[in-house]
């Protein structure tokens, strides 16, 4: 009798500076500790290769991710145990988050369909956000009496102000990816025809540049909204490592002599 093969839960593929992640955790991507584990595994292996710049991160369902697994969320409100499994994969999707948010690599997120709760929170962490025009997002855990606790309080408050988190969190409410692009929420909307191939094209684009540079531009960027942290001082530390790459100095110099000829 054959043993039966199963699928990753995170098919992986390389090319041009860009690591593609897959999620296949049939049918909505539903969060476990499993599917942590296949991710966390996954930014290891970016983090630790020279040659990746961007981690594209898509589904290969019909949703981008659902949230928090249901069968989990049964249990958490049937036993005290429950409950703590439940805050533990909540935990653990706060320290995923801040490693995407954090990661010396730029993070891009294909949203082609629902992305809601836990899934939209792994969305926010990513530093570029592209979604389908029909796509559905937002935190609606209000509507349970739950809370975003993924860090979805903090990142979007962050990027779009009080306001708007007020709007989304305390009214539970849901956008397509037309209205989160006029929001903020998403840098860019296109039609569901057109996403696979336009994300594709945006996380070459961006591995094009060097590692580095990126890195650098987006600690920067982290430091402008950290108080504790000197952001112009960081510039100049930054600045100063950068031209201490070889890989710098041959782009300076192929510049300096097109721009004299």
């Amino acid at each position: 009798m054959s043993a039966v093969v199963s699928e990753p839960l995170v098919q992986q593929a390389r090319g041009a500076g860009v690591l593609t992640l897959t999620m296949a955790r049939a049918p909505v991507n539903a969060l476990d500790d499993a599917l942590v584990d296949a991710l966390e595994a996954a930014l290891d292996a970016a983090c630790s290769d020279s040659s990746i710049a961007v981690v594209h991160l898509r589904s290969a369902c019909r949703v981008f991710c659902a949230g928090a697994d249901l069968a989990l969320m049964a249990q958490s409100i049937a036993t005290p145990a429950g409950l703590e499994r439940m805050l533990a994969l909540v935990a653990r999707l706060q320290h995923l988050n801040a490693r995407l948010e954090a990661a010396p690599v730029v993070t891009l997120a294909e949203i082609g369909g629902a992305a809601l709760g836990g899934g939209f929170e792994m969305a926010l962490a990513c530093d570029l956000r592209i979604a389908a025009q029909e796509a559905k997002v937002g935190l609606p855990e209000a509507g349970l009496g739950l809370l975003a606790a993924a860090g979805g309080t903090q990142r979007l408050t962050r990027l779009a102000g009080p306001g708007v988190a007020k709007r989304l969190i305390l009214g539970a409410e849901t956008l397509d990816g037309m209205a989160a692009e006029r929001l903020g929420l998403v840098q860019w909307a296109v039609p569901r025809a057109e996403l696979a191939d336009t994300a594709r094209a945006l996380a070459q684009r961006v591995a094009a540049l060097p590692r580095a540079a990126l890195a650098a531009g987006k600690d920067c960027i982290a430091a402008a909204l950290d108080d504790s942290r000197d952001g112009f001082a960081e510039e100049i530390a930054h600045t100063r490592h950068l031209y201490q790459q070889q890989a710098t100095r041959d782009l300076v110099a192929a510049f300096l002599a097109r721009s004299t000829r």
